[in-house]
């Protein structure tokens, strides 16, 4: 009978797949489980390697995500694509050990907790395979910060490692963020009445086959979930995303607007269109890279395509800045404070459109 679904978030992990399998079935046996891969349309082929593998192993499954990507939101899929009782995450990159597994069931289903952690710093647990000192560094403090959020006492709150029942995940998912965020404490910072929660020491290991997906983007994403949990109901997280990078666009457009109109003496329209185009570039390419992370256009035709878009679609806001900017410093407002006016005028508008035709979602 079906007990335990492990949900396995991956983006190029096919040469990982089948010795993963394996060592789930020496920990845990024949039976009993399932594994549902959540495969963010990986370019090696990762969702065909699991339906070969599928096809003489029915334990096997996989959702293979389009226009969709991120740990967090495949997790959340995976809790509703299952009828197991319990479920329990990891990564498919065999830095984490199954062996856990049935300790870590054995657990929950007992009631000794309600969602058991796999910890990389609870005594007998290790992060050598982290790969840098300074990756081992800012995974301390991140938990640091964690457990501020949480108020849950633990060694490795920002773990991918852990196992629920699944009702307890289903009833959390409503209220889950999903973006940008570790779900483990995403779950732990939603839960009312706090989960409690029992640590299992993981030895983590070096991955196997493939390369970290691991860049510096990560950091930023984790202060995306403390947001989210903090102040996400009052302004959406997404367009503070965006008002954050059109912040350093105003920068961008400021020092565009300097240089031409005070130092190379343009016309301050002239120069103010100038300083607007400069600044869409400038604020496609870090919207392409944080924002919107979890949709990032990638490949030079999709990016170009992308930048052209983005220009377009802000083309009217861009048009409502230069006039609104223009007016003002005719009228005899300082040019500073006239080329700001303008920006307020073009950012919501920008946002709206290139939410929707750029990335192709809103919020």
């Amino acid at each position: 009978m079906l007990k335990l679904a492990i949900v396995l978030p991956t983006l190029n992990e096919r040469d990982n797949i089948a010795p993963l399998v394996a060592r789930i079935e020496d920990a845990l046996g024949p039976e009993g489980w399932e594994a549902i891969f959540v495969d963010d349309d990986s370019k090696d082929g990762t969702a065909d390697r699991i339906r070969e593998l599928a096809l003489g192993d029915p334990r096997l499954r996989v959702l293979q995500r389009i226009g969709r990507r991120g740990l967090a939101s495949a997790a959340i899929e995976g809790f509703c694509a299952t009828a197991a009782p319990f479920v329990a995450v990891m990564d498919a990159d065999q830095q984490h050990d199954p062996k856990l597994l049935r300790d870590m069931l054995a657990a929950v289903e007992g009631g000794a907790c309600d969602v058991a952690v796999a910890s990389r710093f609870v005594e007998g647990g290790s992060a050598a395979g982290l790969s840098s000192a300074t990756r081992e560094k800012g995974s301390a403090m991140a938990n640091r910060l964690a457990r501020k959020l949480t108020g849950v006492t633990l060694t490795d709150p920002m773990s991918g490692y852990f196992l629920l029942r699944a009702e307890v995940a289903r009833g959390l998912v409503p209220k889950l963020s999903g973006i940008g965020f570790k779900i483990l404490l995403d779950l732990l910072a939603t839960a009312e009445p706090p989960l409690r929660v029992k640590e299992f020491p993981l030895q983590f290991a070096a991955r196997g086959a493939g390369e970290s997906k691991l860049d510096r983007t990560v950091a930023f994403e984790f202060l995306v979930g403390l947001y989210e949990k903090t102040l996400g109901q009052v302004i959406p997280t997404r367009f503070a995303l965006f008002g954050t990078v059109g912040a350093a666009g105003v920068a961008v457009h400021m020092a565009t607007l300097w240089l031409t109109y005070r130092i190379f003496g343009e016309g301050f329209a002239l120069s103010t269109a100038i300083a607007a185009f400069v600044a869409m570039s400038f604020n496609f390419w870090l919207n392409n890279w944080l924002t919107y992370r979890d949709q990032r256009l990638a490949g030079l035709k999709a990016i170009v395509s992308g930048w052209l878009g983005f220009c377009a679609t802000c083309a009217v806001g861009a048009l409502a800045n230069v006039a609104v900017a223009t007016l003002l410093q005719a009228r005899g407002v300082h040019w500073v404070l006239a080329a700001l006016a303008g920006i307020l005028i073009a950012s919501v508008w920008n946002y709206a459109l290139s939410s929707k035709f750029v990335w192709g979602r809103y919020g």
